[in-house]
């Protein structure tokens, strides 16, 4: 967001290990747009992750429960 307040007249930095090195506005927002999509992609992935175990929880509980009518 902060980046679409910029035009071609501001000078951009980025830190590369010790050093602020100028980076193109262009350059800047492609960089942040991937970042986002990376994120964004991530946390889809862990979601789905997520999902999926707590499925397998769930089938789990249900063979336990039927285990244990069966001993009954």
């Amino acid at each position: 967001q902060e980046l679409t307040l910029l035009d071609s007249s501001n000078t951009i930095f980025k830190l590369l290990g010790p050093v602020l090195v100028k980076q193109d506005l262009d350059e800047a927002k492609a960089t942040v747009a991937k970042r986002l999509e990376y994120i964004t992609g991530e946390m889809k992935r862990y979601e789905q992750q997520m999902q999926d175990l707590e499925r397998r929880s769930e089938q789990q509980r249900e063979v336990l429960g039927k285990l244990q009518q069966e001993m009954q």
